[in-house]
Formats: structure tokens, C-alpha cells, sequence
């Protein structure tokens, strides 16, 4: 730590990177070690670069699928110790609540996030730029993991992200569509699928997901989040049959 510390003290001072440092410390509140794994994170597919042979593009994709698993973990222990006797249905409810992608933009902007995160304003479209500062979240959250492990990381997101989150109240917030419509289905014996399509042809992958009930399709919304998209075409299809969340 007191490594951390001076080399922290010099790289904010004297560093050509010291901007990027400082930005980095100032939403995290410590020096930071490994600054690639940062501005990685920050680094939306739309202003990445190839880097392998396969495809692979230095973006915070990757970083994103790491942050995602600690920030869950670290969510699920935190309501696990927070609600002792709530069920593992309130639980996961109030986890995806916490961890959706519009409530991790907010949060991303919030922590000023967002003013640093880089990507190309002209290949980005409304529904990608209202998810990009969520996953870019996720994904710094994936670079403190490695930068400074699961305690560090755990720190940030209790300190600085949970923080934000009033979760009384928001216990008694109800958005899951799909839930709800699928619960709807089985009270009226009703068959609920949703069918996923997958478009990879786009520069940015884009998933299609047709709500069916007793075969008839009766929603249908796209989206780069796959969850998005599913209640998205849920409420749709709530609304159009008088279902109250």
C-alpha cells in the first residue's frame, strides 16, 4: 500500500499520463497500479482496435464479463447480510434491480464515469448510449479486480457505488416485465416463450426477442442487452394485456 501510495504521488505529478491517473483516483479515491487495465475499461468497442489475428479488439468487453461476475457476488453477499429473512426470490429480484443496465448508467454517471469513457459519438445510437457507461462500470470494476483484487474491488463498490442506492426503497420498486408476465402465465394457464434472435452482422450485436403467448407473438424489442430487450418486449406485451406490475 505505501508503494501504491508514493508511486501513486509520483505518477499524478510527473507522469505524461497524470491526467488519466488522476481521473482514475478521483472516481476511485486510491492511486491506482495498473492504469492499462483502466483505460482498457474505458475503451467502448466503437474506439477500439484489432489486436489479434481472430478479431479480438482491445475494448472493455472482456473486462465487463469480469466485472460483471464480482459485482454480482459482491451484491449478493451485501442483500444476503442486508435482508436475513427475505427468500431467494427477493433476493435475486432485488439484485437485478441493482445491477440492471439502466440502473448501472445512472450510477456510472453519477460517480462521473461517464465524462471519461471513450467511444465513437457517431457510430453510437440512443439504445447503445444509454447502456455504454453501464458496462463500462462493470468493466472498471473488472480492472480494479485485477489491479488491486476482490477486497479492493469490494471496497469501490460498497464505498463508492452502493452508496447511491437507497435500498428501502428500492425494494418497492417493481420493473421485472418478464417476471411478471411470466408469473401472469401461469396464474391464466397461459404459455409465455421468448424467442431470442441474435444479429452479429451489425457493428454493434444486437439481439431481437419476440414475446409469444400460447403461440401468438405479441411483443416484439431489440436491444444490445439481451435482459433489456426481454423486458422491453415484455411490457409491451403487459401493457397490451392489462397486466399491473
Amino acid at each position: 500500500m505505501i508503494f501504491r501510495t508514493i508511486s501513486g504521488i509520483y505518477y499524478s505529478l510527473f507522469s505524461k499520463k497524470r491526467n488519466s491517473y488522476n481521473s482514475v483516483k478521483h472516481i476511485t479515491g486510491f492511486f491506482p497500479g495498473a492504469l492499462t487495465c483502466y483505460s482498457q475499461a474505458l475503451r467502448h468497442h466503437s474506439a477500439s482496435n484489432p489486436v489479434h489475428k481472430n478479431g479480438s479488439r482491445d475494448s472493455n468487453e472482456r473486462l465487463e464479463y469480469l466485472g460483471d461476475s464480482v459485482l454480482n457476488t459482491v451484491v449478493a453477499e451485501l442483500l444476503f447480510n442486508r435482508f436475513p429473512y427475505k427468500n431467494e426470490g427477493f433476493l435475486t429480484e432485488m439484485r437485478s434491480k441493482i445491477v440492471s443496465r439502466e440502473s448501472l448508467n445512472d450510477l456510472a454517471i453519477k460517480i462521473g464515469l461517464s465524462h471519461i469513457v471513450q467511444y465513437d459519438k457517431r457510430a453510437i445510437g440512443l439504445h447503445t448510449k444509454n447502456s455504454i457507461f453501464g458496462n463500462a462500470l462493470e468493466a472498471f470494476i473488472g480492472a480494479i479486480f485485477l489491479d488491486g483484487g476482490f477486497s479492493l474491488a469490494k471496497k469501490f463498490i460498497l464505498n463508492k457505488i452502493i452508496t447511491h442506492i437507497d435500498l428501502d426503497t428500492l425494494q418497492h420498486v417493481e420493473k421485472n416485465y418478464k417476471g411478471r408476465l411470466i408469473e401472469w402465465g401461469q396464474r391464466q394457464n397461459a404459455l409465455v416463450e421468448f424467442d431470442t434472435q441474435e444479429d452479429n452482422t451489425r457493428k454493434q450485436r444486437i439481439f431481437t426477442i419476440k414475446v409469444m403467448v400460447n403461440g401468438s407473438v405479441l411483443g416484439v424489442a431489440e436491444h444490445i442487452s439481451k435482459k433489456k430487450a426481454e423486458q422491453l418486449a415484455a411490457e409491451k406485451v403487459s401493457e397490451s394485456l392489462g397486466i399491473k406490475l
